[in-house]
């Protein structure tokens, strides 16, 4: 087979035991990726990038070592004898009807159906309370391989016009389509080069939308740093579309949304994923100007609702854990804000819908909701259905009925209809999972991490397995951007459930399961603290005899990969598998490629400083592969075009890891080839790389049978 990157190859050997307790050794031949001399110099400090070439993505010699390390790959799950077994279980877990909470708009009822093993899930409606059933959008139908989804949508005011939006093979680049409701034409022209937006309705003339000037050439390898907000009117050219904001401005990240009253536009703008300024239109006079109400980038707030020119906003402006307050749209500044739903110990996400605020806070990763007036008295605390997550609780203001869902590690999500006024509620759609939430156990623990901290856990898995260190497990994680890690069923973990596996989850710092002070706590110099505490779940899942390093395996995508890759580095013996998925790898390189300077906040960069600079290359994971130590099995997973985490990340790292690893564990990459991120992914692929991912855990877990 002919190959650019030099296909000298060299051998590993991965030794499994069969069923007959003899040795069966699988050769695996890794191509052997050319090295290149690129020296990157940091205050001084030479620092070789070997594999830079396979950073472009449109070369032909980095297709060519794609085809190479997947022929290498799916040659070895080919050969794991449960793999389609697997497969067969997560398709039949899958395939039951999922259907979604209603939405009015117009004169319709829309929600969101799947028939079970659909690649995209289907946009229905019905007109009035007793009309037919029909389809309004099918995302099945964007493309003959499923691979393009929809990513967003808004309806005008009266509910006639709805623009939604499409991504194709998974990037975050987006087209715009509009559409009359009523006869589903299409209007106008398609926009296009759309990324990073939402998309927000004045009125029924035309919408507010973000995006940045598309690179010209690889789309992975350049920035993408100044974002714009854009106003559309219906019936004209996107050329001519208005900037509304930042072009004066540069900011990284601008979004824009109109309020329900459509009386204002708010504009949020920033330059890293924490912290944002915010703006204000008045839009009932098309000469106002863009008034500030936040100016600096030290803490989040949003608007979430108006009344007249009295704002609602959220923030965590001396409120930690969040609050929500009151402003005069005449003069929003902060100094003028009071107090409507002040701080509390738990973690802040409101919401709102039929005349209500829903205060929707989180108690060690659970959910709890109170219900409270606009002026700020207490109408109730919720009633749910048990222990785990509540979601929704938002709607219009005339909304009489709204609708939640609720969910944990072993419960199907159900969707709950709510009666705002009287606070009852009653299951609107059960789900028809075949799974049996009773022969499962789901638990939270708190471990000590290394400084002492406490961090807790939930551990889940089927009732009566025996506590005596051998079972198989799975150990996921994030830990950073402020992201909550909380209760939530996949059919994924059913099945790594049901054939015997334990499924853990710690609540592990740089998360915002415990506010602005947990999230601080894992990033920059700190972010050795989210290592430390994903290791200390690990080895106190060991101590307490759910299972043992043989039998361990870690999980985590995007940032969560970074976190595998790090301790996977940090502490090659104590896990068995590791299987970083999308994961920011090269940490002093991520912020050169597309947005990824936006995550500075999280990680600082190489060239802030020296100190920050040896700080990262001390945990860099692609930078702390050493010679002659045996790391864990490892399956890296990334998708080709990944236009948010690049897959240089994932394709550098694996070939240092080839090329250093000791012993018989086998290090291979699983490339998705026309697949970005993951967002809008066809159920068949994530069926089919789930199988892998767990095929290869469980054989390399030494698992013989299922």
């Amino acid at each position: 087979m002919k190959n650019t990157t030099t296909l000298a190859l060299f051998a590993a050997t991965l030794i499994a035991c069969n069923s007959s307790n003899q040795k069966e050794e699988i050769a695996l031949d890794y191509p052997e990726t050319k090295k290149v001399d690129t020296v990157d110099t940091y205050f001084g400090s030479q620092v070789s990038d070997p594999y830079r070439w396979l950073e472009d993505d449109m070369s032909d010699e980095t297709a060519e070592w794609v085809k190479a390390q997947n022929e290498v790959t799916f040659g070895y799950l080919d050969q794991i004898p449960y793999r389609n077994k697997i497969k067969n279980q997560l398709e039949e877990l899958w395939n039951y009807e999922r259907v979604s909470a209603p939405f009015n708009e117009g004169d319709y009822t829309y929600y969101f159906k799947n028939d079970g093993l659909q690649n995209q899930s289907v946009l229905y409606r019905k007109k009035g309370k007793d009309g037919a059933e029909e389809i309004f959008l099918d995302p099945n139908t964007f493309s003959k391989d499923g691979t393009t989804s929809l990513g967003g949508m808004d309806f005008s005011k009266n509910g006639g016009l709805v623009a939604y939006a499409i991504s194709e093979g998974g990037s975050d680049w987006r087209k715009v389509i509009v559409m009359d409701v009523a006869s589903k034409e299409i209007i106008g022209d398609t926009l296009v080069d759309i990324k990073f937006s939402g998309l927000s309705w004045k009125g029924n003339e035309g919408f507010f939308y973000s995006s940045y000037d598309k690179p010209k050439g690889s789309e992975l390898s350049a920035m993408t740093d100044q974002h714009k907000l854009y106003y559309h009117k219906i019936g004209t050219n996107q050329k001519e579309d208005n900037v509304i904001f930042g072009e004066e401005q540069k900011r990284r990240y601008i979004f824009g949304g109109v309020t329900e009253d459509d009386n204002y536009l708010i504009i949020s703008a920033a330059n890293t994923t924490y912290g944002n300024e915010l703006y204000l239109k008045d839009l009932s006079n098309p000469n106002s100007p863009i008034v500030t109400v936040v100016d600096n980038f030290d803490n989040d707030t949003s608007i979430i609702d108006s009344q007249g020119s009295k704002l609602f906003l959220v923030t965590d402006k001396d409120a930690p854990n969040k609050k929500i307050v009151v402003a005069d749209a005449a003069n929003p500044a902060s100094e003028n804000w009071t107090d409507l739903i002040p701080e509390t110990e738990n973690v802040l996400n409101p919401s709102t819908g039929g005349g209500y605020i829903f205060a929707k806070y989180m108690k060690d990763a659970i959910s709890m909701v109170k219900q409270y007036n606009y002026d700020g008295s207490l109408v109730r605390q919720v009633e749910l259905p048990g222990v785990g997550t509540a979601g929704g609780f938002g709607g219009k203001k005339e909304d009489t009925t709204l609708y939640f869902s609720f969910t944990n590690y072993i419960t199907p999500p159900t969707i709950y209809s709510f009666n705002a006024e009287a606070g009852t509620s009653e299951v609107y759609e059960a789900s028809k999972a075949k799974f049996n939430s009773d022969d499962y156990e789901s638990k939270q623990v708190f471990y000590t991490s290394k400084d002492g901290t406490k961090v807790p856990m939930i551990i889940s898995y089927k009732k009566g397995i025996e506590l005596n260190g051998s079972n198989p497990t799975m150990l996921y994680g994030y830990g950073g951007f402020n992201i909550s890690l909380t209760p939530s069923f996949s059919i994924v973990n059913a099945v790594w459930m049901e054939n015997g596996g334990i499924y853990a989850v710690p609540n592990i710092r740089g998360g915002g399961e415990y506010g602005k002070a947990w999230h601080i706590a894992g990033t920059q110099q700190e972010k050795q603290n989210v290592f430390d505490d994903f290791i200390a779940a690990a080895e106190y899942l060991i101590a307490e005899k759910y299972t043992s390093s043989e039998k361990l395996a870690i999980k985590g995508g995007s940032n969560g990969g970074l976190l595998v890759g790090a301790c996977m580095t940090q502490r090659p013996e104590l896990f068995k598998v590791a299987l970083p998925a999308v994961g920011v790898l090269d940490m002093l390189r991520y912020h050169t490629f597309t947005a990824g300077a936006g995550w500075a906040y999280d990680y600082g960069t190489a060239n802030d400083n020296e100190e920050m600079f040896a700080y990262l290359k001390g945990y860099s994971p692609l930078h702390n592969i050493k010679e002659g130590v045996e790391y864990p099995a490892t399956l890296v997973t990334t998708g080709d075009h990944d236009d948010r985490v690049v897959p240089a990340h994932s394709f550098k790292f694996a070939a240092e890891l080839q090329s250093k690893q000791s012993g018989s564990n086998p290090t291979l990459i699983r490339i998705e080839v026309n697949a970005g991120h993951g967002a809008g992914k066809p159920i068949s692929k994530i069926v089919q790389e789930n199988a892998d991912v767990q095929a290869f855990a469980l054989y390399n877990m030494g698992v013989e049978e299922l």
